[in-house]
């Protein structure tokens, strides 16, 4: 019974009229601060998710499974890697061979730097490339023509038009071991290609990128045998990070394996440590917020001193006098807590279903509503920060307020 006690005086306290009226209203005023604090946190943090799945999903429409480079150096013999036992292992769905190199475009009268990337007839099934054609098609190749399809940065700047049949992308490499010649234009390989199509994923690959066959980039760049990369395609059954191992083994020490966290692991770290930062910055905001619950227990201390000098009276020892309004104190945070966290699960919810909150000039970005992802880790991180504010401050309240000298019985 006397385990029950402590809690059983704090919900009837807590739930009870007071001599007055204002302390109620403190505690429910209480209550509906830390509430609001925990909605803020969890809406935020979930759309904070929500950017960060989209941003990386952007990426991963671009970037394989898994891909193979050089640790040093930029193009290698694919059959180094011992490509066909790669190919063997379970779960592997298709391998692209890929060669880059930078190129100077020329369009009409425009021209840039751009990165000219060749991939063979596999690229499809490693890269989710043609799900982001915005304008023309996905075409590289029909019978011996060879096509290109440039980002949209690129198309931008270069003012490409997919559906002019006149027009065509001219390309220059410098060409392999070429001596200094005495007429410039002689030191470069020149081909012209058709543009069939212009793809929007992300603004590094947009500005950056211009897909052409492989058969082609050789030709430009003048390598007949080596590659890039090797861009390798796992089927959904399967784990990406098993197989990495498995092929990092066979393809042995000179060759880097990454998975598409790997790729771009700048990019994890910026969103992990920017996450970790809202963290911070809105458990401050909950904190407080949650400062209320000191005054509300100050103002019920007060309230109930008789009734805790009857206590005292009876044989009561004064730690569980401090439990009581602990308790109490605990409970304000908790219902609070649980109540942010019911609701923010809900408008969340609502927004994943529905889309109510939409984004400003939403027709320059690739969503029109804002993204929520809520993730189970970050409720019960929510919970435990909301639990340990809480616990701090109920502990300062009852126990650096409550003490001999304040509780002198008295009984009149």
């Amino acid at each position: 019974m006397n385990l029950n006690l402590p809690l059983y005086i704090a919900k009837r306290y807590l739930v009870a009229k007071k001599s007055h009226h204002v302390i109620n209203i403190i505690s429910w005023v209480s209550v509906a601060g830390i509430a609001v604090g925990t909605i803020g946190l969890v809406i935020v943090l979930s759309v904070f998710n929500g950017f960060g799945d989209l941003v990386i999903s952007l990426y991963n429409s671009f970037d394989p499974d898994i891909k193979i480079t050089l640790t040093e150096g930029k193009t290698f013999d694919p059959a180094s890697t011992n490509i066909q036992e790669i190919k063997k292992i379970i779960g592997v769905k298709a391998i692209t061979n890929v060669l880059e190199e930078n190129a100077l475009l020329k369009y009409r009268d425009r021209q840039m730097i751009a990165t000219v990337k060749g991939v063979d007839s596999t690229f499809t099934e490693t890269s989710g490339l043609k799900n982001n054609i915005a304008e023309g098609e996905m075409l590289l190749e029909k019978g011996e023509q060879n096509f290109a399809i440039a980002g949209s940065g690129i198309a931008y700047t270069l003012g490409i038009n997919a559906e002019d049949m006149f027009s065509q992308l001219n390309m220059y490499v410098p060409k392999r071991g070429q001596n200094v010649a005495l007429v410039p234009e002689d030191a470069f390989t020149n081909l012209l290609i058709k543009p069939s199509g212009i793809f929007v994923i992300q603004q590094d690959f947009d500005t950056k990128y211009v897909i052409v066959p492989l058969r082609f980039a050789r030709e430009l760049i003048g390598e007949e045998k080596k590659v890039s990369a090797l861009e390798i395609a796992v089927d959904k059954n399967y784990d990406a990070a098993g197989l990495k191992k498995q092929i990092a083994t066979i393809a042995g020490k000179n060759f880097t394996v990454n998975d598409r966290i790997e790729q771009h692991d700048y990019l994890n770290k910026i969103l992990s440590s920017e996450k970790w930062a809202v963290y911070l910055i809105l458990s401050l905001i909950l904190l407080i917020s949650a400062f209320s619950i000191i005054g509300s227990l100050t103002m019920l201390i007060i309230d109930k001193k008789k009734d805790i000098g009857i206590l005292f009276s009876m044989g009561a020892e004064l730690k569980l006098v401090r439990k009581i309004f602990f308790t109490e104190g605990l409970m304000i945070s908790l219902i609070g807590g649980l109540g942010g966290l019911f609701f923010g699960w809900l408008i969340c919810f609502l927004q994943q279903e529905f889309k109510m909150i939409k984004l400003g000039n939403s027709e320059s970005f690739v969503i029109d509503a804002y993204p929520v992802s809520m993730l189970p880790l970050d409720f019960i991180n929510v919970f435990l920060i909301v639990f340990a504010i809480g616990a701090a401050l109920s502990w300062f309240a009852s126990y650096r307020l409550i003490n001999k000298d304040f509780l002198t019985p008295k009984l009149v």
